[in-house]
């Protein structure tokens, strides 16, 4: 039997399902539990429907959307949270009153838009019922934090024209208020919903078809042979497997869990703290959001919001990414080399190609979405189009095995993926027709039901999967709606302003503590987007590229997940690490802090996120800039790794340790001399380190 056959026969794994913020793993038991089950395959697929045709208005998909995360969110509290059979009704009841208000919207959508600032009593009664269970759900799901940012936002909002200036504001009325948050498009209907219900939900249950085909394994077996033979071999593992899980991954919360099961347990096996391993865990799964091609949720929510294409945000990310896991590769390098471990032989390595030969129909769709991704077409249109390409490989796979000759199902894959690309030159239409096709065929044959099982099961998991991204995007929209009516904002702008006529460095610190204060237990999506609402503009006015300045605070708020003293992402990696998440923040912290400069750097070269040119291109030409540019960041991240760990070719003293710093200080600021400053500095205190280091080792080697 051919390789290709034996992948063929072999069945999908089934992935651990990813436990989601505040809610247990599965869907409960019994009716309940099944319920729970059909309702979120059916949120998926209402979904993926409106993303192929779009056939409904936008406020009404918008207003489903949310129906839907209520109606799921709150029936898996009742079946997983809650121990009574009352308090288990009470939640289901919650839940079909969220949804209902989203069919209330579907079916007076034309009356409401006419009664448009002359809402009716009962029009009123539904948005206050809608915001109140937003608000329950966020608490449930989400926690207090964000909950309370929210609430302390709506507050102002009803209650401001008392607060002293320059935060008081002229006053508005109850029905203006929950009209405004209720059914405009700057409240809970707004960007952040929109880009959740149009993009965030078909990529996560892309990504949740991938992993139950396999790709997670796939991209931990080639990590495993790639890298697992370095220094830190299995730090080093993580790192790279992050990394590439961040392609169809948008939530790096959920990457924690997905890929730390496997490499955590493996860093403590090879000697790694377990603080250490979390750490390394927490801080590479993170960066999956900023990793290209296919970025994280907020990727998607940036373009939209700045009206750009999603080629330009990858086309900004593509060097800062790179940076970021060159910071996690370099430290946990140092860090291996202080505690004296070795990297894993290479006998009991996997053979990283092998892998891929073995498994490289999963690529291909993957291959598919990033394609029509910069080919210009829409995120919508690229994601609905990589799920279905998805499907078509898992539902050929049992059809395929059960063709004999090895040509034969070669003709029959050729013949299936010529099927699949015609949409791009029939639609959608004939690409739905193959699918329907291909259940039908497995339905019948042997191992076919097996397959439309785990399609059925990716699709409901997948719906659970997008919960925490829906409702976090849903709540925010009251900071964002508070913003647009009461004009708060521009305050926190003079004030960012004021401070960067005297010194836009501070003005960026500024910004920087807020995304890391915000970021104590909200998500990045929401830190992204409420930091971005009130210092972007402020960034843009003090000069700093309008991409530039989204791409710092976003950078920033994936920080946040990782700095103490409240760090989701190593929370979510304590359980698998066994020890405290604020002693694994503190660790990724470290592990990351080199890393700090890289976003400082973009501001004063945006070179580095291929933006604007500066004096050097003028000389020598862009290119020029950019590597040079890129080498800078390179060398000050060396610099600042060494000075963190205490460890470059030996241990570091401690004047080494803060000349090392200071020269990596020197390589951001892009000012007279201080390039020139950091490079003699920092290559003069490598040098002596090395010679220093060089001696030691013959003294120690003398007889």
């Amino acid at each position: 039997m051919s390789d290709l056959a034996a992948v063929e026969t072999k069945p999908a794994p089934k992935s651990v399902e990813e436990a989601i913020e505040g809610l247990p793993a599965g869907f409960g038991d019994g009716i309940g539990g099944r319920i729970a089950f059909w309702i979120a395959f059916t949120f998926s697929l209402f979904q993926l429907w409106t993303a192929a045709y779009g056939t409904l208005p936008s406020q009404v998909v918008r207003a489903m959307h949310v129906g839907f995360l209520l109606l799921l969110g709150f029936a898996l509290i009742g079946n997983l949270v809650a121990k009574t059979r009352p308090g288990k009704l009470w939640f289901w009841a919650l839940g079909i009153t969220g949804f209902l208000t989203g069919i209330y919207n579907w079916v007076f959508y034309e009356q409401l838009i006419l009664r448009s600032g002359f809402h009716t009593a009962l029009d009123l009664a539904v948005a206050t019922v809608m915001i109140v269970l937003v608000f329950e759900a966020a608490r449930r799901l989400m926690g207090l934090p964000l909950t309370t940012i929210a609430a302390i936002f709506l507050i102002y909002c009803f209650f401001g024209q008392y607060f002293p200036a320059p935060f008081i504001h002229r006053g508005y009325d109850f029905e203006l208020i929950i009209e405004h948050f209720g059914f405009g498009t700057e409240g809970i209907y707004g960007t952040p919903i929109y880009v959740s219900a149009a993009y965030i939900f078909i990529f996560v249950v892309f990504a949740a078809f991938l992993e139950r085909a396999g790709m997670l394994a796939l991209f931990n077996d080639f990590a495993l042979g790639l890298v697992g033979s370095w220094r830190g071999g299995p730090a080093q593992v993580c790192v790279l497997s992050s990394a590439l899980m961040g392609t169809i991954s948008g939530s790096g919360v959920a990457n924690v869990v997905a890929s730390g099961q496997f490499t955590i347990p493996l860093m403590k096996r090879f000697g790694f703290r377990s603080s250490f391993a979390g750490g390394v865990e927490a801080t590479s799964s993170m960066g999956g959001q900023i990793m290209p091609p296919v970025m994280g949720a907020v990727a998607f929510i940036m373009a939209e919001t700045l009206n750009l294409p999603y080629a330009d945000i990858v086309k900004a990310a593509l060097i800062p990414a790179i940076l970021y896991f060159g910071v996690c590769f370099w430290t946990v390098y140092l860090e291996a080399g202080k505690a004296g471990l070795s990297g894993m032989s290479k006998a009991e390595l996997p053979n990283p190609w092998l892998a891929v030969k073995e498994h490289w129909p999963l690529v291909l769709p993957l291959g598919a979405l990033v394609y029509l991704l910069f080919a210009g077409y829409t995120p919508i249109f690229a994601g609905t189009m990589g799920l279905a390409l998805v499907v078509v490989l898992i539902l050929g796979m049992p059809i395929a095995a059960r063709i004999g000759p090895f040509a034969f199902r070669v003709v029959f894959w050729l013949a299936l993926g010529l099927a699949a690309a015609s949409f791009l030159e029939f639609g959608v239409d004939l690409l739905l027709f193959v699918i329907l096709g291909l259940i039908a065929v497995c339905f019948f044959i042997n191992g076919g039901r097996e397959t439309l099982g785990i399609c059925r099961d990716a699709m409901a998991e997948g719906a659970k999967n997008a919960l925490p991204v829906g409702i976090a995007c849903a709540i925010v929209g009251i900071v964002i709606g508070t913003l647009t009516l009461t004009g708060i904002a521009s305050t926190f702008i003079g004030f960012i302003i004021r401070v960067g006529e005297d010194s836009l460095f501070l003005s960026l610190v500024l910004t920087m503590i807020t995304c890391l204060i915000l970021g104590m237990g909200i998500p990045t999506i929401p830190n992204y987007i409420i930091t971005s609402s009130l210092a972007g503009p402020a960034l843009l006015e003090l000069g700093v590229p309008l991409l530039v300045s989204h791409m710092f605070v976003f950078y920033f708020g994936i920080m946040a997940d990782l700095t103490p003293p409240v760090a989701l992402a190593c929370f979510a990696a304590a359980p698998m690490a066994k020890t405290s998440g604020l002693k694994i923040s503190i660790q990724a912290t470290k592990l990351a802090l080199a890393g700090f400069i890289v976003p400082f750097m973009a501001v004063y070269t945006p070179a580095l996120m291929l933006q604007d040119a500066g004096p050097i291109a003028a000389a020598w030409g862009y290119p020029v800039e950019v590597a040079y540019v890129f080498a800078k960041a390179c060398f000050g991240i060396a610099l600042g790794g060494a000075a963190v760990v205490g460890f470059l070719f030996a241990p570091l003293a401690l004047w080494e340790r803060l000349l090392a710093f200071a020269a990596g200080a020197c390589t951001i600021i892009a000012l007279p001399l201080t390039d020139e400053i950091g490079w003699v500095l920092g290559i003069t205190v490598v040098a002596q380190h090395w010679y220093r280091s060089r001696r030691s080792n013959r003294v120690a080697a003398a007889p």
